[in-house]
């Protein structure tokens, strides 16, 4: 007998991710929702909090014609299945395994600089002390780690700081 099964997205209720998760699973399904480490900064503390990569989707996966998937729509914590008509559309092969791939030995997946950037690209800022600056990526120390420079008080200034903080000048 072959494994028909094939990933889907799930489309959760606002902040009930893990409840459909957890709902879903029970019902026998097997689900997958990427999660990120994210820098929290309030109130001069800082933090590493654990966040959906996809807030509001996950994936779930199951054989179209032999599971009870209709089930699904009713679970507490999901509003639906994402779907052409009547019938879910199922992930292309090999997007949550890529996903998968680049988790580290936590599970989570590690993110990188955003595409197009590289040494020398001209970048922006999205977080930390010097938000909104924008300077040229200098070194990838490693993928979490990058130095920018940055023009501060009339020179160039090198600032170290995680690969996360940079977006797209």
């Amino acid at each position: 007998m072959s494994d028909n099964s094939h990933w889907y997205v799930v489309h959760t209720q606002p902040h009930r991710e893990n409840r459909a998760v957890l709902n879903l699973r029970r019902q026998g399904f097997d689900t997958y929702m990427p999660k990120f480490r994210r820098v929290r900064r309030h109130a001069r503390k800082t933090d590493i909090v654990s966040r959906p990569l996809f807030p509001r989707y996950m994936f779930v996966k199951f054989d179209l014609n032999r599971e009870l998937w209709r089930s699904i729509h009713s679970t507490y914590g999901v509003s639906r299945l994402i779907s052409k008509g009547e019938e879910p559309i199922p992930v292309p092969v090999g997007v949550v395994e890529e996903i998968r791939a680049r988790e580290d030995d936590n599970g989570f997946v590690v993110l990188g600089l955003p595409a197009g950037i590289g040494l020398g690209s001209p970048v922006r800022l999205i977080d930390g002390i010097f938000a909104e600056s924008r300077g040229v990526l200098d070194r990838i120390a490693d993928q979490n780690r990058v130095s920018v420079l940055l023009q501060l008080l009339g020179r160039e200034v090198r600032v170290s700081l995680p690969a996360s903080f940079i977006g797209v000048a």
